[in-house]
């Protein structure tokens, strides 16, 4: 099992925007297409920062999802192209990353 720890920056003034279009939007059609998402935040002390984790059982199932969700017509013709106005997409960092054996978040 691994995770993805995805951040964010969002462009000026479109932080709430973002925040409601992914809990409105993008995280529930990708859970629906099988993502596990542990969690969404925002940074206290920056205020263009998103974060987000995702859970994944191994590089097959990601690879799946991957597909699932990227590939989809929904994502390609609605999702998508909403994307641009509201992040810097050159400054999305994804980091994955392994819980330690006594870490919660197993």
């Amino acid at each position: 099992m691994f995770f993805e720890l995805r951040q964010y920056r969002t462009k000026p003034g479109q932080r709430e925007k973002w925040v409601k279009f992914m809990e409105e939007e993008i995280i529930p059609f990708q859970v629906a297409k099988g993502m596990v998402i542990l969690g969404s935040f925002v940074g206290q002390e920056e205020d263009d920062l998103y974060v987000w984790i995702r859970r994944f059982e191994s590089e097959a199932q990601k690879e799946q999802l991957y597909k699932a969700v990227y590939e989809s017509d929904h994502w390609k013709t609605y999702i998508a192209p909403q994307v641009p106005d509201m992040l810097f997409r050159e400054q999305i960092k994804v980091t994955r990353i392994e819980a330690t054996p006594k870490s919660v978040i197993q």
